[in-house]
């Protein structure tokens, strides 16, 4: 009898502990997803719960809710879990590197671009990354693909096509015009020497400013991209600096020479099947294959304001260590505006102009060095303000929309409001556009 009370004593021990491990999970899970709704519903206040590019699809079906997804993430507060499900909080701070899509373990998410309601246009090209023009092709970013590492795989595959389509040699006309130097055009370009094709590579501005358009101070990767002629590079926290050192050693290791500034305005069929790229600069190549590894953001977008077009006024930053004592205005509210101003207001005097009257789609970490930075008084924040006349010496501000504009000393003025979509140029070129919503984009393999 003692032994059987002892029995039922150390089984109803073991129950109650049961019980305490599985209430203290569950209030763990609750607190959890009480926490992410909380999240979600600032982020839809503040307008980043919408995504505006690549980003992540979730199969509710499909999810087990092992938040494998959320520790792989390298950003904050991308993902969360809601009530044992995978929910996406701030979708427009998504950068598309695919972390969650390749280590879910039951595969419940997908990459996409546009929503059901948001279309978003994207060019007509079929599996070997040709358009619906033959003998020009799409890669990377342009195509819907923004993960750098499969933009980089896209330029090879993209040129291995290319390469098997060429059935003989060209003679005295290029193999392949190559337009871009980002990821995908470089790993072109390193792919296309491989083969002993002849190329040109145009880009339209340096391959610094290719490298400082990217959307972030650090480049993140989950696993390392393959460059042709070179070595598997692994990115991981990698700064803009370091990404542009090895786009350099692996384009000098191999004596390839990028034209930079030179900006494509046509691609014109001509006879024989061949191609003529035209540059603003004067240029023009023959091809029997035309690349295209352009960017989404195109080129970037004006203020269309007098005074714009004088030297003082820059779209892109480069080298901001060596901007030393400026007065600095920098256009804009988006993450691109924000990362420039927090870099020159170091050594300079620096003012942010934003049209609106606060930050919307700000990466987390951002939002949280630029409030920092405005209540120290590192940089001045000018809300509500518009910029309507650049002069030598000054600007003029419109700020809250009065009449009398605001006249501020400046020496340099940095403009961050976006780019124009290419669509103009592809559709000249003959280049099909389609609207997707919800385009599944296809990464590359796990």
């Amino acid at each position: 009898m003692e032994i059987y009370l002892e029995q039922i004593l150390i089984y109803g021990i073991v129950f109650i502990l049961m019980v305490m491990i599985v209430y203290f999970y569950l209030r763990k899970l609750r607190k959890i997803s009480d926490t992410t709704v909380k999240k979600i519903a600032r982020a839809k206040e503040e307008g980043r719960y919408e995504p505006i590019s690549l980003h992540p699809f979730i199969d509710l079906s499909t999810c087990i809710g092992s938040a494998a997804c959320v520790a792989a993430c390298p950003e904050k507060d991308i993902l969360g879990i809601v009530n044992g499900k995978a929910e996406v909080i701030n979708a427009s701070s998504c950068i598309g590197h695919g972390a969650c899509f390749h280590n879910c373990p039951v595969e419940a998410i997908s990459l996409r671009i546009g929503t059901e309601s948001r279309g978003v246009e994207l060019p007509h090209v079929n599996h070997t990354f040709e358009t619906n023009i033959k003998g020009i092709f799409i890669a990377g970013e342009l195509g819907g693909m923004g993960l750098i590492k499969n933009s980089v795989e896209q330029g090879k595959q993209a040129v291995t096509n290319i390469f098997k389509s060429l059935e003989e040699k060209g003679g005295q006309n290029l193999d392949l015009v190559i337009i871009g130097a980002g990821p995908a055009g470089i790993s072109a370009a390193l792919t296309a020497k491989s083969y002993g094709l002849t190329f040109e590579v145009l880009e339209q501005d340096s391959l610094g400013g290719t490298v400082y358009s990217f959307p972030r101070a650090k480049i993140v990767m989950t696993n390392p991209m393959d460059l042709s002629l070179y070595r598997k590079v692994k990115l991981y926290d990698t700064s803009k600096d370091e990404l542009l050192n090895i786009w350099n050693d692996a384009l000098s290791t191999n004596n390839i020479i990028i034209n930079e500034f030179c900006h494509v305005d046509h691609i014109t069929p001509v006879e024989n099947g061949l191609f003529k790229t035209k540059c603003n600069n004067g240029n023009e190549y023959l091809s029997r294959r035309v690349l295209i590894a352009i960017g989404r953001r195109g080129s970037p977008r004006k203020l269309n304001i007098p005074g714009e077009e004088l030297p003082k006024v820059y779209y892109r930053l480069l080298e901001p260590e060596r901007i030393i004592d400026k007065k600095i205005l920098v256009v804009g509210g988006g993450d691109s505006a924000i990362e420039s101003a927090l870099l020159l207001m170091e050594d300079n005097d620096v003012i942010l102009s934003y049209r609106k009257d606060q930050f919307a789609r700000l990466k987390p970490k951002n939002r949280e060095k630029i409030e920092a930075a405005n209540q120290k008084k590192d940089l001045k924040i000018i809300f509500n303000s518009n910029l309507k006349k650049i002069e030598p010496k000054h600007v003029l501000l419109s700020i809250n929309g009065d009449d009398e504009l605001s006249e501020i000393e400046n020496d340099l003025v940095y403009v961050f409001i976006g780019g124009e979509l290419p669509i103009k140029f592809l559709q000249e070129a003959g280049i099909e556009i389609q609207k997707r919503f919800g385009h599944i984009v296809k990464s590359h393999s796990k």
